[in-house]
């Protein structure tokens, strides 16, 4: 049976239909525009026809007394154009930018309901792309090459009809090099579009790889890596170089072929109207005034030409935006979700995991752990050994292949996966800070009062360096946290944790790795209150921090190897007696 694929939508369908998705809720001024653009193309045709009664009229006769009436109108049209342009203008770009900035809005709320897969496929720097440049270049669009199209476009339309109204051989003269621009615009389209999306490409290569190396500056000094990193940016930035000239110079001989075709249509306007003024099928006014109907329907054929690059980066953007805006949750939620069993007791079970992140590498085979409410479980095991990725399952960050979670007997795929999350506290080895003073870190968006928030903070000793700092609690953290140290952070994440989720699971995944043995202990200390009467899994490397958990698990290639307390895994003689007495030793 052969199956019929589905094309894909054209770049030019996914723009219109973007944009006229994000426009209609903001319809009205819309329509004041659109009604004020069709009284403009209206206006725009009156003063060649005013100058053609004038030569043909008062010049002609000498009676300079008519000559009056039409210069006040032709005067009073040109302001009259002026006033209602600004005004149609103002509502075009009322309408657009509201649109945007709703568009902008859904944008970002759908990125974060996104998963954690989403992410590893879609680097930052290409998202924040998508949320800036690419939202900035349909504005541009709409505030920009959208007004120009659309008023050029009925200017066009409305010249036309009024040329074939005044007189058929002038208008045809006028008309007859404009299919051969459209020709031209059709030969042209092609290339300015590959050359398009080759530059936007190239340039979210040249972002994405600042980002990922301004990030890592402090790395690259200390390992005298500057030299490479800029030489690798220098070929992304050639790249982005050669990418732009193409796309200028189809741009330029586009536009050039556009202007030397324009001045051959005048030329023939010139010999057949001058023709026409000898044989006296026209009249020398009439010449005159279909020069500058000539200039009005070649003009806007010229500006729609240069709008064409725009809208063809426009094309590229809206193609990204609405993969963006469609791209399938590999997380889906439940569509009858259960409501979490309260009061949240916390017994978790793993049944046969299988969990891989790319085909043919499984991470996770066949895990099976039961850990009842209130343990405390130390997971361990060599680098890449699937440590981590337990996090991600049990958070529902992702799912696994085969096998389920239950939390209190409740599959958590049957929970709304936010539902989840508020059961689920991961302090991970690198905690995440954002930019706001302390009492905004620690509540993140949530409305507690300052007692709580301090209280959560006392808790997680996270206090002794609060109340150090002179602003306190509204002490403002730069970005990434820059103006705290690591163990400060950490401590910090404890409180948030403490804050938000006092009674749901505890997960650290190597939260005492990268700080201070001084800050270590408050640390610990902190997680001594933190883990009473909590389920809590502990990640770590070191193990010599997890001997005080009720159970510590070796995972090794996937699997759960070995299962029981420090002084059990010791006496068994295993890997994990080696791996202690290594760390000992060191």
């Amino acid at each position: 049976m052969t199956t019929i694929q589905k094309s894909a939508p054209r770049p030019d369908t996914i723009l219109f239909v973007l944009l006229y998705r994000a426009v209609r809720p903001h319809w009205r001024p819309l329509a004041v525009s659109l009604v004020l653009l069709a009284i403009t193309a209206a206006l725009n045709v009156v003063p060649p026809t005013l100058l053609q009664w004038a030569i043909d009229g008062p010049i002609s006769t000498g009676d300079t007394a008519d000559l009056w009436p039409i210069t006040i109108l032709y005067g009073g049209t040109a302001v009259a154009m002026f006033v209602i342009q600004y005004v149609y203008t103002y509502y075009l770009q009322k309408a657009g930018q509201r649109a945007l900035s709703d568009m902008r809005t859904n944008l970002f709320g759908r990125i974060m309901e996104q998963d954690q897969a989403f992410f590893l496929k879609n680097p930052v720097g290409d998202l924040v792309m998508r949320l800036t440049s690419d939202i900035d270049t349909l504005s541009a669009l709409l505030s920009t090459s959208a007004v120009t199209i659309v008023t050029e476009t009925a200017t066009l339309l409305v010249v036309i009809v009024v040329m074939f109204t005044v007189n058929w051989r002038l208008a045809l003269l006028v008309i007859a090099i404009l299919p051969v621009l459209v020709l031209v615009t059709r030969y042209f389209s092609a290339r300015v579009r590959n050359s398009s999306t080759g530059e936007r490409t190239a340039l979210a290569k040249v972002s994405g790889y600042l980002n990922e190396q301004l990030q890592g500056v402090p790395v690259l000094q200390i390992f005298g890596a500057q030299r490479p990193s800029m030489d690798r940016f220098d070929n992304y930035n050639h790249g982005y170089r050669r990418a732009l000239i193409a796309l200028r110079r189809h741009s330029a001989l586009f536009l050039m072929t556009q202007e030397v075709l324009a001045a051959v249509g005048l030329g023939m306007l010139l010999y057949g109207g001058g023709q026409g003024v000898l044989a006296d099928w026209a009249t020398m006014g009439m010449l005159v005034a279909f020069i500058q109907y000539a200039d009005r329907a070649f003009q806007p054929v010229l500006r729609l030409s240069e709008q064409y690059n725009a809208v063809q980066i426009a094309f590229g953007a809206a193609e990204r935006i609405e993969r963006t805006l469609h791209e399938p949750r590999a997380i889906m939620p439940p569509h009858v979700p259960i409501a979490p069993t309260l009061p949240f007791r916390g017994d978790v079970v793993l049944e046969d995991i299988h969990f891989q992140y790319l085909a043919d590498r499984p991470v996770l085979r066949g895990i099976n752990i039961h850990i009842p409410a209130g343990q405390r479980v130390a997971i361990v095991g060599p680098t890449g050994a699937g440590k981590t990725s337990l996090i991600g399952l049990l958070a529902r960050w992702y799912d696994p292949q085969r096998g389920r979670i239950l939390l209190d007997g409740v599959d958590i795929k049957s929970l709304e996966p936010q539902a989840l999350r508020s059961l689920v506290s991961v302090i991970p080895q690198d905690p995440i800070t954002f930019a706001g003073d302390i009492s905004f870190n620690i509540s993140l968006y949530q409305q507690l009062v300052s007692a709580d928030i301090r209280q959560a903070a006392g808790i997680a000793n996270a206090a002794h360096f609060i109340e150090r700092l002179p602003e306190q609690y509204h002490s403002l953290v730069t970005p990434n946290g820059a103006n705290l140290s690591a163990g400060e952070r950490q401590l910090l994440a404890l409180a948030r944790a403490i804050a938000l989720q006092p009674h749901g699971i505890l997960i650290l995944d190597e939260a005492t790795s990268s700080i201070d043995t001084t800050t270590e202990a408050l640390v610990q200390e902190a997680l001594e209150r933190l883990f009473h009467g909590r389920t809590s899994i502990i990640i770590a490397h070191r193990l010599a921090t997890v001997r005080s958990a009720d159970r510590i698990l070796l995972i090794q290639q996937g699997r759960v190897v070995e299962d029981g307390d420090h002084a059990t895994l010791i006496a068994q003689n295993g890997l994990y007696a080696t791996l202690y007495a290594h760390q000992l030793a060191d």
